[in-house]
């Protein structure tokens, strides 16, 4: 329950509106929705799976997620996953044309967390100086 509630945090401090988590329990497989504006008039609809590292993702997974998002009426849809696609699940998401998934695997996950701050802190920070020579010339 946890990585759902990262996940959603992550989407929603990048920006993409204000999210929330879906109840736990009969979430018709989706996790999360984060409401693109005020109103809520176009939503993107967020599943996260929390696998093992050589556990991966498979195409009837995605098309799953996509069937929910087609309940839904939906045509936004982000899929987070802790391991990885295999190459058939990103050709599937990559053909769909009245929706679009967004697939992001682990090693994604974890650079768009250090990006923007998600469960990481700042313990040092480095400034690199350059000689500014126009200081030292002569007028």
């Amino acid at each position: 329950m946890k990585f759902e509630d990262i996940v959603v945090e992550l989407l929603t401090v990048m920006g993409y509106g204000d999210g929330k988590v879906t109840q736990r329990t009969n979430d018709e497989g989706l996790d999360g929705v984060i409401k693109e504006d005020k109103l809520g008039l176009d939503n993107i609809y967020v599943q996260a799976k929390r696998y093992a590292a050589n556990n991966s993702v498979g195409r009837d997974v995605v098309q799953s997620f996509s069937g929910a998002l087609d309940g839904k009426g939906a045509r936004k849809g982000v899929f987070i996953t802790t391991s990885y696609f295999t190459d058939n699940a990103r050709k599937y998401a990559e053909r769909l044309e009245a929706k679009k998934i967004i697939l992001i695997d682990g090693t994604e996950l974890a650079k768009l967390m250090i990006d923007h701050n998600v469960g990481v802190d700042i313990s040092n920070k480095f400034v690199v100086k350059t000689i500014d020579y126009d200081y030292f010339k002569d007028e």
